[in-house]
């Protein structure tokens, strides 16, 4: 067997109350000032000026960059690194969901990188280590906390740039579920489909192999178990806390497979439409199920009967037909929209973009692990669908 790469954190604390374990994790590192990166509602909300106090109380300073957007754009890493610069800072905090995350990943990677960010899309292309970052989820979806990914917008060419390097890792993710049971009923759905994606993908995709199958695996139950519940009971700890923890798989697994067709078509969604991430993963996933299920039967088979869409005594190709029925139905369930509710634009103007979008799709490289590798035509078809 080629042997495996399995990265994660080389600390993951996980539990109500691990959040405030920060001032620790700094102290192992060696740090004395944190930048803490996140975006302008979590500083409303008071959330922000908790993790100030916290440090300041424990001996550590602490500045904050409120400047992340949905789908944080390479303007935004740049104002984070000057920020970063001007405080004397020494270690950056992502606190928020996967775009603060995926921001501040970008601006610690910059901190010992030279600028233009566009030169390390793609994989393994990072050349050295930047500060130190720690990740600190807000929400139960991206399990941005433990990958060596991020996804940063190219404002000059509407475009979502995908960068994968070990150097992109945090050094430390906190998983504290309970900063996510605030999330509003809507988000709670989109992220949580996008967490049941990336177990999805991790688990079908071409790299997928005996370190992340199990990890992918479970973070699909989890999700199958506990998504509804926690939808439907916001304040149901032990579904925020199952689900918090399918998130923190479903990062571990696919950024140690990949993630495939979902994720390369839903990328020009979010730079185009500015659909946001969770929603367009979700919108697209049980489209592009189906379109790829001849490529893996039986895998996609497994995933319907962990899901309870599927018994015994169907075969594969009835349980995996079952698979994509049963995800459009949990997306009429958790009242996610369709496509053309999402891009708010007219069917004319958006089929325009499609030949762009596909081409993009495929240029980031997430297509090619998919168990049906697809051509730009066939994407452009499925955006119809899904429309």
């Amino acid at each position: 067997m080629t042997p495996i790469t399995f990265n994660v954190p080389r600390t993951i604390r996980f539990g109500a109350g691990a959040s405030r374990e920060l001032p620790a994790q700094l102290r192992q590192i060696g740090a004395r000032h944190a930048l803490i990166v996140t975006d302008a509602f979590l500083a409303r909300s008071g959330l922000t000026d908790e993790f100030t106090a916290l440090l300041k109380q424990h001996g550590f300073e602490a500045t904050v960059f409120a400047g992340v957007q949905p789908d944080p754009t390479d303007l935004n890493v740049r104002d984070g690194l000057q920020a970063y610069r001007q405080s004397g800072a020494d270690v950056v905090v992502g606190l928020g969901g996967g775009s603060a995350m995926d921001a501040a990943k970008a601006i610690a990677m910059l901190a010992a990188n030279p600028e233009p960010l566009r030169q390390y899309m793609g994989y393994h292309k990072v050349p050295r280590a930047g500060a130190p970052m720690v990740a600190i989820p807000t929400t139960a979806g991206t399990g941005s906390e433990v990958t060596r990914v991020a996804v940063i917008t190219d404002t000059e060419r509407s475009e979502k740039m995908m960068l994968l390097s070990e150097r992109l890792m945090p050094v430390a993710a906190l998983v504290d579920y309970e900063l996510s049971m605030s999330m509003p009923k809507a988000l709670t759905a989109h992220v949580g489909v996008d967490t049941l994606t990336h177990g999805i993908e991790a688990y079908v995709s071409r790299k997928a192999n005996g370190m992340t199958d199990p990890i992918a695996l479970s973070c699909i139950a989890l999700t199958g178990a506990h998504l509804l519940t926690a939808w439907r009971e916001p304040d149901n700890r032990t579904a925020r806390e199952a689900m918090a923890l399918a998130a923190c798989q479903g990062g571990m697994a696919f950024s140690n497979s990949s993630v495939c067709l979902v994720h390369g078509m839903s990328r020009p969604l979010g730079a185009l439409y500015h659909v946001p991430h969770g929603l367009s993963n979700a919108v697209l996933l049980p489209t592009v199920t189906r379109f790829s299920l001849a490529g893996a039967p039986v895998r996609y088979a497994t995933i319907a009967r962990i899901l309870g869409l599927a018994g015994s005594s169907d075969d594969d190709e009835a349980a995996a037909h079952k698979l994509a029925d049963g995800l459009e139905a949990l997306n009429e369930a958790l009242e996610i929209p369709p496509l053309r509710e999402c891009v708010r634009v007219g069917r004319a103007k958006f089929e325009r973009s499609l030949e762009k979008m596909a081409q993009d799709a495929l240029a980031s490289g997430s297509p090619q692990n998919n168990p049906v590798v697809p051509t730009a035509e066939q994407i452009v078809e499925l955006y119809k669908q899904a429309w």
